[in-house]
């Protein structure tokens, strides 16, 4: 499976973007979705995930309400929309897949997925 991430962009706080996630080639596989993103100079941590289906949503605590991941299986693309930026919302959003087998629930985890974006850059100005 590759992926292109898409959408970043220079944004004012509490502005709202949305980002888009290309999957290409091995897309009939089933795979849940994650996005992740690293500010510079910190780790790279958990946003949101989706499974195979787009039935089951997972965030991280402090991304909860402002971010809303979805799934679109026809078009093989998953998005996360993101309201209300704030400056500390700046960083490099990774969209990145996991087809293990039998994982239902999508892991919050950066190494169980084996498939990852390039990145799209989120700039948001105060």
């Amino acid at each position: 499976v590759q992926l292109q991430a898409s959408g970043g962009g220079l944004v004012q706080a509490g502005g709202s973007l949305r980002l888009s996630c290309l999957a290409s080639g091995r897309t009939t596989r089933r795979y849940n979705v994650a996005w992740f993103r690293q500010a510079p100079g910190k780790d790279r941590e958990f946003v949101a995930a989706v499974n195979y289906n787009g039935g089951d949503t997972y965030y991280a605590d402090s991304m909860r309400g402002r971010f809303t991941i979805s799934r679109d299986n026809a078009k093989n693309t998953v998005d996360l929309e993101v309201n209300v930026l704030k400056p500390e919302d700046t960083a490099v959003y990774y969209c990145a897949a996991d087809d293990t087998l039998f994982r239902f629930r999508p892991s919050t985890d950066a190494s169980a997925y084996n498939y990852w974006g390039q990145g799209t850059l989120v700039t948001v100005s105060s």
